[in-house]
């Protein structure tokens, strides 16, 4: 692309520095990273949390960059400096119109929440997908373009990178794109030129509080994907969360509601049915939608579990209809919908059932245990990962959520760890994180079976089951391998067990496996 052309895509003031620019050479890609430069490549200086992208400046321009895009003039580096005042946003905009702006060649559908971004992504592409559409998927665990999938690094992927890949996608003919957003990707400016047609918040509760310096920041990137929204997008929101319901007077979007408790949304959730733990419901459209549907009620049967997992159907459903996805594929769609990895997942279910849930934070934890109050189970075996590394706040709150449920479940045990096998040190558990959810457990007149490594505390919740019961392993990082460490317990102590079958919820797993020899 001509320099001259993509420096004028910058989106904001530039300033030249240093030498002459030759305004009609051809600028062969772009880069953030110094290590990714190539010759007639334009880097792009980028302050980070941990490092300053000016000071691999020299090494870029050794590896061929003929440009840069600076926040602050470098003076000992012979090549022509673009100075902005925010680099992040001159990335995201020069990304854009380098790839040519992809993202208005497709249908862009952006999804935000703290809990079921990922769940809610899946649902909607399997919606699109079933109806025949070539679709791609931008979230947490994979990169899918049509057909081709490539690991995530990021919920949503740096500006560049995220350019790159919607510009793939529309090259072979993507016409619809679901993303998972991030809060952080909003503050971080990664989605600024996405031109999304319909953008979805699903609800909000407290989490990367550290991240973003307090709730109230983090309220507000979450939910920028929102008030940021053009008049010619669509905004779903969830009635039944007030961050999300409170957003409705402050978007130019055309606004879509839903709820599952009340009878006010356009969509409602009817006749739910959470007795086998799998969603069953009645879904009314209560308006019709700008020509898309009508007025109408339809019966959806979920194959995967949850109360959560409802609520993200219903945020899929109504993406889907103002996509103008008929009734029927909406229904196989979701019904053939097997769900996300360590989201209420069934992994086990012979006598007794083992679900395994990433147990983030107290909304997290509030739509989980809600659930189990409507299932139908003996008792209830809890065992749970200290959340490491996220602070005492975080902690206390989790606790409280898990105290809450306690006097409603009628359960008064709990069995947790420290889980100091499997997890990194960015996620290891601190001793005020351990002591304020001790205190408020002893508080609550809830007996702890603390055990440090996740290994022993599975196998003790394992163990503990009978029949009609249900184990729940419940957490975060602390709980990726449970669900590994659960099976192959059950597979030393029941070697009747058939271990293809006990070992097939593994199969596909992503993260928490260390041996994939089942």
């Amino acid at each position: 692309m001509q320099l001259k052309a993509l420096i004028g895509s910058a989106g904001q003031p530039v300033t030249l520095h240093g030498v002459k620019s030759d305004f009609d050479c051809d600028i062969k890609g772009l880069a953030y990273h110094s290590g990714r430069v190539k010759s007639g490549d334009m880097f792009v200086c980028i302050k980070g949390y941990k490092t300053d992208g000016h000071r691999y400046l020299k090494q870029a321009v050794a590896s061929g960059a003929v440009a840069a895009i600076v926040e602050s003039f470098q003076p000992d580096v012979d090549i022509p400096q673009y100075e902005v005042k925010d680099s992040r946003a001159a990335l995201s905009a020069l990304a854009a119109a380098f790839y040519a702006y992809p993202s208005k060649k497709m249908k862009m559908i952006g999804i935000t929440a703290t809990n079921g971004k990922t769940t809610t992504s899946y649902m909607t592409n399997s919606i699109l997908e079933g109806s025949g559409l070539k679709t791609g998927l931008v979230g947490t665990v994979v990169i899918k373009i049509d057909d081709k999938s490539i690991a995530s690094e990021l919920t949503t992927p740096e500006s560049l990178d995220l350019q790159h890949y919607l510009a793939e996608m529309a090259s072979v003919g993507v016409s619809h794109v679901t993303m998972e957003v991030s809060s952080s990707a909003l503050e971080l400016k990664r989605v600024n030129d996405v031109a999304y047609d319909i953008v979805a918040l699903n609800n909000i509760s407290r989490e990367h509080i550290d991240t973003h310096g307090s709730f109230e920041k983090y309220f507000g990137f979450k939910s920028s994907l929102i008030t940021n929204a053009s008049e010619k997008a669509y905004a779903v929101l969830n009635l039944d969360d007030a961050y999300s319901a409170s957003l409705i007077e402050k978007t130019k979007a055309r606004v879509v509601t839903f709820s599952v408790k009340g009878n006010a949304a356009d969509l409602c959730c009817e006749n739910l049915d959470l007795t086998t733990g799998r969603g069953r419901f009645d879904v009314r459209l209560t308006r019709a939608l700008d020509g898309i549907a009508e007025p109408m009620t339809f019966h959806v049967d979920l194959s995967v579990p949850g109360l959560h997992s409802v609520y993200n159907a219903m945020s899929a459903i109504a993406i889907a209809l103002l996509n103008g996805i008929g009734v029927e594929d909406i229904q196989v769609g979701l019904k053939g919908f097997k769900g996300v990895e360590r989201r209420f997942e069934f992994i086990f279910e012979n006598g007794f059932i083992i679900v395994d849930d990433h147990f983030a934070n107290a909304g997290n934890i509030d739509v989980t245990l809600n659930t189990l109050d409507f299932m139908q189970y003996k008792d209830l075996q809890l065992v749970y990962a200290v959340r490491g590394s996220r602070g005492p706040t975080v902690n206390r709150e989790n606790a409280e959520a898990i105290e809450k449920w306690a006097k409603k479940l009628g359960f008064n045990k709990v069995i947790a760890t420290k889980s100091v096998e499997s997890v990194t040190e960015k996620d290891e558990v601190l001793e005020d994180e351990l002591r304020v959810f001790m205190e408020v457990m002893d508080r609550a007149g809830i007996s702890v079976t603390l055990y440090d490594t996740l290994k022993e505390a599975v196998a003790s919740g394992v163990d503990a089951a009978e029949p009609g019961d249900l184990v729940l392993l419940a957490g975060c990082q602390g709980m990726d391998f449970g669900a590994e460490a659960a099976l192959r317990h059950l597979a030393e102590t029941h070697p009747e067990y058939d271990k293809k079958t006990l070992f097939a919820p593994l199969k596909t797993r992503v993260a928490g496996i260390t041996d994939r020899n089942f």
